[in-house]
């Protein structure tokens, strides 16, 4: 099983323009990624931008990296861009979030560790909801899977719905997972996922993956207990240097 790793940067983020060279202690946060990303199982890293900073920043460090166009809507598109220039043939894609500096390389080998199971067509990864604020943020996608660890469905809201329990209490009377921002795909899915449109739960939800469950494909979950700490806001960015500080 060979697998490529693929990291979108954007500089013209909405809520923080620019963050994928904003710098973490010494280093931009692209570069951090970069760096835990080769730590892990795959055969190749890349970083795939539209902008000429990163790709230059990139360069700088020693990583490889790709332009692709800027009119991209999603990350999944641009790493069909991005692989599709490669010139390699990979078994496995792996979308690495570009703003998650401390993504941990078992939890990209636990999501190539899915392409196992013949059936598995895209990879992701959970983790156990541990907090009310968690259950009721509509900020951090919850996911119901079956009996082999495929994924039912996403939502913002907390499901399933526990009739006849008080809201304060789901928490001890179910076992709820969110839904950790990292994908795999086998390299022939992915081009296909990139000629769906968008469909009616994605456009309610808004959430991408629900347009792959409309349309059939089977996303396979791995669960993980290890934390990441997405960086979408300079807020956020704050909290990463402190944890960074706290490691010593």
């Amino acid at each position: 099983m060979n697998a490529v790793g693929i990291i979108p940067a954007r500089f013209a983020s909405t809520r923080y323009p620019g963050k994928p060279l904003v710098m973490l202690e010494g280093k931009s946060m692209i570069q951090r990624v970069y760096e835990q990303a080769k730590k892990a199982n795959l055969q190749k890293v890349v970083v795939a931008t539209d902008d000429e900073r990163i790709w230059q920043h990139v360069q700088e460090f020693g990583g490889k990296v790709v332009m692709t166009s800027s009119h991209h809507q999603s990350g999944t598109d641009r790493c069909q861009e991005a692989y599709s220039q490669l010139g390699e043939l990979f078994d496995v894609v792996v979308n690495i979030q570009g703003d998650e500096p401390f993504i941990q390389p078992e939890q990209i080998n636990k999501v190539v560790g899915c392409f196992a199971q013949p059936e598995a067509q895209i990879a992701t990864l959970i983790k156990p909801v541990q907090s009310q604020e968690e259950l009721f943020n509509p900020n951090s996608p919850k996911v119901v899977i079956g009996a082999q660890q495929q994924a039912l469905y996403f939502s913002r809201h907390p499901v399933p719905y526990l009739r006849g329990v008080d809201q304060q209490d789901w928490l001890s009377a179910h076992g709820f997972y969110k839904h950790i921002g990292i994908y795999g795909y086998r390299s022939s899915v992915l081009a296909q996922l990139t000629q769906l449109q968008p469909s009616p739960l994605e456009k309610a939800e808004s959430l991408e993956q629900l347009r792959w469950l409309e349309h059939g494909f089977k996303i396979i979950t791995a669960v993980t207990e290890l934390e990441t700490i997405g960086i979408d806001t300079p807020a956020d960015l704050e909290k990463a240097v402190l944890f960074l500080q706290s490691q010593g």
